[in-house]
């Protein structure tokens, strides 16, 4: 990437903020204002870590951080994503393997301050006091390292499924994509929108004991590659009976939503006719994982195999956005303050890492390991080129090459899963 196309990254961006804010001042009256929308829109694209008040000082604008507060809230959060899904398509990112786009879909929690009058509030037996939180879904592309798209549902009424079917409705896909998916988006109905969308190929882990798909948990446990066909019945007719290779599946009563609702909806016809492909291999820990895909042939068990584990790449792009770009320290306590946020996030990390694709570092000749940029120093470089009117394209290049991490392969770690609170905005570590 040269000195010229960073420029023209920050003209793209630049250019997706003021278009976006036209549109949302379109409906508003005229007025001088310090703030303006697409001021805005900058400051929190560039925001990092610290409180508003040090945010405002390094950015050079004299108002307080109430000033901020109020011009947000009348800022909608449609505002920010229009920022986002404007940038992307102003951008390309073309990195495919054997033809294919390959992208992840998955979920993560953001958490929001204590509010438990806010639609994002969570409160069970696991967490008595309750907690607030955002659920995001995007779409992640794993090579490019981009979100491309993104739903967000409170917590409460999170449904990866549906955030995924309204993806896929909403996005045209030019060319050949593999979407990936761990457990969770297995259901019929998505592999029915999956199949039915041009261009779109799956490849989803899948349940393999006595909760799985009835035609898996028929297979026996150890390495295969096989087809399975069969019918998504919604009656069970005597002439359904007749036919054995079919699957009875139960529509819920739309009168009453829930997480087992969401799970059993079918959008198709009745006979709906399934085809795809079975691949259970052995991991390197002595257990076997199974995936469901209709990738052709022509991708052996071993390349399946390979693409599964690419899939890895989303989480870390979310551990990246919520620590390299700091979405755990969030700048305001309502809901709609989050969601621009997340939006706010999600197009920084996409502009450091469109810059960060091309930098070039430099390899020592007899080093143990290869090194990659530290992506969390680069995306603090590039949020000063942003908010820098006249920054210099060459030395922020030079500058993400300077800080390096080693490549270190085959590390593994036990994750640790568990709740976790939001940071109080005085108890903040300093950033």
């Amino acid at each position: 990437m040269s000195a010229a196309t960073n420029t023209c990254l920050k003209q793209a961006l630049d250019d997706s903020i003021k278009a976006a804010a036209e549109k949302a001042g379109a409906g508003q009256m005229s007025r001088n204002r310090k703030l303006s929308v697409a001021d805005i829109i900058r400051l929190l694209i560039g925001a990092e870590g610290g409180s508003l008040d040090k945010i405002l000082h390094t950015a050079g604008i004299d108002v307080t951080a109430s000033a901020v507060s109020q011009r947000r809230a009348q800022i909608a959060p449609e505002t920010f994503r229009d920022v986002f899904r404007r940038f992307n398509a102003d951008c390309v990112d073309n990195e495919l393997f054997r033809g294919y786009r390959l992208v992840a879909v998955d979920g993560t929690a953001v958490n929001l301050p204590h509010n438990p009058t806010a639609p994002s509030f969570v409160c069970n037996e696991g967490i008595p006091n309750g907690v607030n939180q955002l659920h995001l879904t995007p779409i992640y592309d794993l090579l490019s390292r981009t979100f491309t798209d993104a739903v967000i549902q409170p917590e409460p009424r999170k449904d990866e499924i549906g955030a995924l079917i309204t993806m896929l409705k909403q996005n045209t896909f030019d060319q050949k994509t593999l979407i990936t998916a761990d457990r969770g988006l297995e259901g019929y109905n998505p592999i029915a929108y999956m199949i039915e969308k041009p261009n779109v190929d799956f490849l989803i882990r899948v349940k393999q004991s006595r909760s799985a798909m009835r035609e898996v948990a028929k297979l026996p446990m150890l390495e295969l590659d096989c087809d399975i066909s069969f019918s998504i019945c919604t009656t069970q007719k005597n002439t359904d009976k007749q036919n054995k290779n079919y699957v009875f599946l139960q529509i819920p009563k739309k009168s009453k939503p829930g997480s087992k609702t969401r799970r059993g909806r079918w959008d198709f016809g009745n006979y709906y006719p399934m085809h795809f492909r079975i691949c259970r291999f052995l991991l390197d820990n002595g257990e076997f994982e199974t995936v469901a895909t209709s990738l052709p042939l022509s991708f052996t068990l071993e390349d399946v195999k390979a693409l599964y584990h690419l899939r890895w790449g989303i989480e870390t792009g979310f551990r990246d956005l919520k620590y390299a770009l700091g979405l755990v320290n969030l700048h305001g306590k309502s809901d709609a303050f989050a969601e621009q946020e997340i939006f706010a996030n999600l197009t920084a990390f996409n502009f450091a890492s469109r810059i960060c694709r091309e930098a070039v570092i430099r390899q020592p000749k007899d080093g143990i390991y290869a090194y990659k940029v530290n992506f969390k120093m680069a995306v603090a470089l590039c949020r000063e080129f942003i908010r820098t009117p006249k920054a210099d394209a060459d030395k922020l290049l030079n500058d993400i090459a300077r800080y390096t991490v080693p490549i270190r392969p085959g590390r593994q770690d036990q994750r640790n899963l568990r709740v976790k609170g939001f940071p109080g905005f005085v108890y903040r570590v300093a950033a």
